[in-house]
């Protein structure tokens, strides 16, 4: 999956209290249910580990 602003890749970012997805190039944050629907397999795969997602 690629970041809206700079189109570098995202990774899943993991807290003690959420889970986000974060660009690897501009460091910019995106909470799961705001890219929802432009999610790829291969991210889906990795958040299907989780049992829940907070959202803010």
């Amino acid at each position: 999956m690629q970041c809206r602003h700079c189109g570098k890749k995202l990774e899943v970012a993991r807290s003690c209290r959420e889970v986000k997805l974060r660009c690897t190039g501009c460091g910019r944050e995106y909470p799961v249910h705001e890219v929802a629907a432009d999610l790829d397999e291969e991210t889906e795969r990795i958040l299907e580990r989780y049992t829940c997602i907070i959202y803010d």
